[in-house]
């Protein structure tokens, strides 16, 4: 088990305005020990003042800004460099809009240590998906069958953000090495840590459609995704994956 003061959740964010300080105020309530560090990509809605405004009373939240929409894959890359370089013990990546439930980090925290990855997963034992439209949700499930099926990688959800790293993890990665920027990165990410033989697991979460802000997702990620996942496994196969 990971103790709270000894982990940062890492929250990317762009835009989310109606968000960002309920939040806050939900992590705080739920572990006022743990770190949080918000990686904001120049957000013209004001995301980051609001972050900046709590941090005049909460010394253990974090602000990196950056100038532009740069990507989810960046972003975490950045955020990881972060937290190895202030020895943070583990890291657990989520979304802003509520679609992962705060609550559930202490079920990381619980199973990080023993594991060096723990998948916040939307598939184990059943679908626990929360008012998302069909499309998206076969989508989604697909997705996962096709990595599994491409790379050989056993998890059942491979393309969720809610994930928890150690400090071994991240360290062993050559992080300047991953290249994937949308969503494949989680992907990309776990394959790799599986593919070293680190240990990891699958624990349960539900997944809750966003009810304000928009959307993130694209045909352009889609794309990505798709063919990158092509990429890792020809990189397996060659050896130069990691």
């Amino acid at each position: 088990m990971i103790a709270a003061d000894k982990a940062v959740v890492i929250i990317p964010t762009y835009n989310e305005i109606l968000n960002i300080e309920r939040m806050l105020n939900t992590l705080d309530s739920i572990h006022p020990n743990l770190h949080v560090l918000i990686i904001d990509d120049g957000s013209p809605d004001g995301t980051a003042n609001v972050v900046k405004k709590f941090q005049t009373n909460k010394k253990n939240l974090h602000l990196l800004e950056r100038q532009g929409k740069l990507g989810l894959g960046t972003a975490y890359i950045k955020g990881f460099k972060w937290a190895l370089e202030n020895n943070y013990e583990a890291v657990i990546t989520m979304d802003c809009d509520f679609s992962h439930e705060p609550e559930a980090i202490t079920s990381f925290l619980e199973n990080l240590g023993q594991n060096d990855l723990v998948i916040g997963s939307r598939y184990t034992g059943g679908i626990r998906i929360m008012n998302w439209p069909m499309q998206r949700l076969l989508l989604s499930y697909f997705a996962s069958i096709y990595a599994r099926i491409i790379t050989g990688i056993p998890f059942f959800d491979s393309t969720g953000g809610f994930n928890g790293y150690t400090n071994k993890a991240l360290s062993t990665l050559k992080l300047d090495n991953v290249f994937s920027i949308g969503y494949a990165f989680q992907i990309e990410l776990k394959y790799k840590v599986w593919s070293l033989g680190l240990p990891s697991k699958e624990i349960p979460i539900t997944f809750f459609e966003r009810t304000d802000g928009k959307s993130k997702m694209s045909r352009k990620i889609i794309f990505e995704a798709v063919i990158n996942v092509f990429r890792f496994r020809i990189k397996k196969v060659m050896g130069t994956l990691n």
